[in-house]
């Protein structure tokens, strides 16, 4: 018995839930929790970003980078990357046992991206039905979908963007486009769509734009059978009730990232788990701090933290003593040639009296100032560079031409890679970013996990088809 009004969609030559799996990057979803949804009749989405792979003893492979050069490095997470996705796709394949279908997600701006999906198809040919795909604009997701003949799913944030994609690529293999993702740049978890047009401290109605990218699919010609998918800030199927069955909006399908975060068959660490527990409104940043560029939201934690005052401890300077900047900084840098306002001088010495007595450039022409301890950190991990973006901000990698994105390395980012690989096995969820959507706060409200229950995904699955 399913909540009124939601009926079985055709997807992948089968009757399919229009329910469907979040992809979360670096192992949060995998061929577990990806196998069950579909298992229990949805669509399950296996994450191939830098997923897991296993020995013989079915122990994960760490993802050691010895190569000495980053392009060495960055081919290294490219093998890592197709043998994890690729493994996790067999294991969700067989635990689905015929029932739903299997997606893969790719972040088009993952360094790579277009090697990843590639290696991946080839190597799971028949297990995948469609991809998703986001984080950045993938013109080249639907000629890949053809020579592969798989499904293709991208993920927009405005009927704007949709367009574009339709007019330079996504019309020439139309057959092929099995949904687009309607991903809510303010509620989603993970990398968000905002554009320099939108305010992120204004969240807008989703209806009205899901509504405008109907509309646009209309007169674009795509047929009304595409659904299109509500992503960010989907929790009770009973809170949208007035999309389901709709004339404006067409065929709708719901998208789930966070609830099945908290699954039996997810994952995460137990230490993650737990602390989505006690998750409260407001809890959730939406931020841009991430090494990608975009905004992305996380959970308020000691190492966003660390991240928000890092930034507010900036200054900004000039070469030569000019208009404001008429104070010599003395304190944080090597040489004469840092001329500040004079009350950006007694913010710095106040700074490294707190002990924060290194500062570091910016590519926008300031500095801020950390502990050597961060520094080194920095340091470090800017050096250890892997390349898992396209462009990264934090240590002016790029995976293509001269490999250099021909900015100073940013230290106000981080290494997305490591943070995530980190939390994702095991490490501390507090020095580490954790990922999650708006609508966490729910577990703490939602009777369903009352007395720390953790449902299966069936569990989940079968909650959610109830309206709740």
């Amino acid at each position: 018995m399913s909540f009124k009004g939601l009926t079985p969609i055709s997807y992948g030559g089968r009757e399919v839930w229009p329910l469907i799996e979040g992809g979360k990057g670096v192992s949060a979803t995998n061929g577990m929790s990806s196998g069950a949804w579909a298992a229990a009749g949805g669509i399950g989405t296996v994450s191939a970003v830098n997923a897991d792979s296993y020995d013989a003893e079915g122990k994960i492979v760490p993802q050691v980078y010895d190569q000495l050069t980053r392009k060495e490095r960055h081919e290294q997470l490219i093998r890592y990357a197709i043998d994890g996705a690729a493994t996790q796709v067999e294991r969700a394949y067989e635990m689905a046992g015929g029932n739903g279908a299997i997606n893969i997600n790719v972040l088009w701006e993952m360094g790579g991206a277009q090697a990843v999906l590639e290696g991946v198809l080839e190597r799971t040919k028949g297990m995948v039905t469609g991809v998703t795909c986001g984080a950045g604009m993938p013109y080249k997701l639907a000629e890949i979908a053809a020579r592969f003949d798989v499904s293709y799913l991208p993920i927009i944030s405005s009927a704007r963007a949709f367009r574009a994609l339709w007019k330079r690529s996504y019309h020439k293999v139309s057959d092929l486009m099995a949904a687009v993702v309607y991903e809510d740049p303010w509620l989603a978890g993970g990398h968000n769509g905002l554009s320099n047009a939108e305010d992120p401290k204004k969240p807008e109605d989703p209806y009205p734009r899901v509504a405008a990218l109907r509309e646009t699919m209309r007169k674009e010609g795509v047929a009304e059978s595409v659904p299109i998918v509500m992503a960010g800030g989907v929790w009770y199927l009973r809170e949208w009730e007035n999309w389901i069955d709709n004339d404006e909006l067409g065929q709708i399908a719901f998208q789930f990232g966070t609830r099945p975060l908290l699954t039996e068959e997810s994952p995460i660490p137990q230490g993650w788990k737990d602390a989505l527990r006690d998750i409260e409104p407001g809890d959730v940043l939406l931020h841009k701090f991430s090494p990608t560029g975009f905004y992305s939201s996380a959970v308020k934690n000691d190492f966003l933290y660390d991240l928000i005052y890092r930034s507010q401890r900036q200054i900004a300077f000039a070469k030569t003593a000019e208009g404001e900047m008429t104070a010599q900084l003395d304190v944080g840098v090597k040489g004469k040639n840092f001329w500040v306002r004079p009350e950006d001088l007694v913010s710095a010495r106040e700074w490294v009296a707190q002990g924060h007595t290194e500062a570091l450039k910016t590519p926008d022409g300031t500095v801020v100032f950390v502990t050597p301890e961060k520094r080194a950190e920095i340091r470090k991990d800017q050096a250890d560079c892997m390349g898992c973006l396209s462009h990264c901000g934090f240590s002016s990698w790029k995976d293509h031409d001269d490999y250099t994105t021909g900015r100073l390395a940013d230290p106000r980012s981080f290494c997305i890679q490591k943070t995530l690989q980190d939390i994702a096995h095991g490490d501390d969820v507090n020095q580490n970013l954790m990922f999650a959507g708006h609508a966490a706060y729910r577990f703490r409200e939602d009777p369903f996990y009352s007395n720390k229950f953790t449902p299966s995904v069936k569990q989940l699955v079968d909650r959610i088809l109830t309206g709740d």
